[in-house]
């Protein structure tokens, strides 16, 4: 006869869990929120502008989103000290002997780590993805000194870029003689300013933009001028601009020109890079920023792999309890239990990087993106699950 799990004891199994889950993720996070400190502090350390504070408040910012990456390890490591605690204390003995079946007092912990999965998809990721942007924003200007933003919207390609630009000419007075005596003016020298670049459309991977305007401005805001293009290729150090029209400030007429070369510091990889940046993408806004992007031109697997990875959250942790289990519950007069522990944590590590390897492939289109993002957690799954199945009743 099979005895049904009582309430009282799935609580006091997952109580145990949650407690001994959130200790640890705690000292993973704390153990990060240091190391983070002190990378930053030997960044600004060139920059006496940048306080302590500041620091600490970038590192803190930070944390949601790079914590993100040790769940895993703290499901699969909490779930093993648990399982630990309970044999050496012989309470899984007691329940064992009890009746109860490996099953049955293992769906409280696979259900706390399911749900924790959940939690983490739908409201860790979405905060870290806000609190990371106010990181980028506090290191663009603290640390980094950048200039460029770029954005991507279903009108289009949108990116403002610092620039040096020439100041407007007085206007020649009529009928001045040149002084002899007077020396020959030299050429005005730059102003910092910036543009504003827009492109509707992006044909991959010939990196063609068309229908593109820039605007010109002042770092105090003042218009200065329009430049509308049919098409641009972005080159090494310019986009290279085809069947260009530049309106002057004031001007009526445009100044038609074959070609025109705007410069730029941005490269191919970065504007990419931008757009596949995983830590400031919500879960929830996702699907549409994947659509609007493959809609104007970029490859987004990047962000798919990342969108379906984080939906296998719920599966990974499960698949971590059942890994915990298979080297965590032993007798205490059984030897090798250090042995199979070590092998845990060998078979977490393990998991990281196979599901890192998955995911440069699926992100290359080497693999399906399904399968980049949810063979790790099937695997691991699937392997948990036929290990317990032949220890318990093969």
């Amino acid at each position: 006869m099979t005895l049904k799990l009582t309430p009282t004891l799935s609580r006091y199994l997952a109580r145990h869990y949650i407690i001994n889950l959130l200790v640890l993720t705690g000292a993973l996070m704390t153990v990060i929120y240091l190391f983070d400190t002190v990378e930053l502090i030997r960044r600004a350390s060139d920059n006496p502008e940048v306080s302590l504070i500041a620091i600490l408040q970038m590192s803190l910012l930070k944390l949601p989103e790079v914590s993100q990456t040790m769940l895993p390890f703290a499901v699969l490591f909490s779930a093993m000290y648990t399982f630990w605690q309970l044999t050496r204390r012989y309470e899984l003995i007691v329940v064992r002997a009890s009746g109860f079946s490996v099953w049955q007092f293992l769906m409280p912990l696979i259900a706390v780590a399911a749900l924790f999965g959940i939690l983490q998809m739908t409201v860790i990721n979405p905060v870290g993805s806000v609190l990371i942007q106010k990181y980028e924003q506090l290191q663009h200007k603290l640390l980094s000194k950048e200039r460029n933003e770029i954005a991507i919207f279903q009108e289009g390609l949108w990116l403002r870029q610092a620039i040096l630009i020439e100041p407007e000419a007085p206007a020649p007075q009529e009928h001045a003689q040149q002084d002899p005596a007077q020396p020959i003016p030299s050429e005005p020298a730059l102003v910092p300013g910036y543009i504003i670049f827009h492109a509707e459309k992006i044909k991959q991977p010939e990196w063609k933009l068309q229908n593109i305007t820039v605007l010109y401005f002042t770092e105090e805001n003042d218009f200065l001028q329009r430049v509308h293009a049919q098409e641009a290729v972005l080159g090494e150090t310019s986009w290279r601009m085809t069947v260009v029209q530049i309106y002057r400030d004031n001007a009526v007429v445009p100044e038609n020109l074959e070609t025109f070369e705007l410069p730029t510091s941005l490269t191919r990889e970065d504007i990419e890079e931008s757009f596949s940046s995983r830590a400031s993408m919500s879960f929830w806004k996702l699907p549409g920023y994947i659509t609007t992007l493959e809609e104007t031109g970029f490859d987004a697997a990047a962000l798919r792999v990342y969108y379906h990875n984080l939906l296998s959250q719920p599966l990974m942790f499960a698949a971590m309890i059942l890994l915990a289990a298979t080297v965590s519950m032993r007798p205490p007069r059984m030897q090798g239990s250090f042995l199979l522990i070590v092998f845990g944590v060998f078979i977490g590590f393990l998991v990281f990087f196979l599901s890192s390897f998955l995911q440069a492939l699926g992100t290359s289109r080497q693999i399906p993106v399904i399968m980049a993002a949810w063979a790790p957690a099937a695997i691991c799954f699937l392997l948990g699950l036929s290990a317990m199945l032949n220890k318990e009743d093969g």
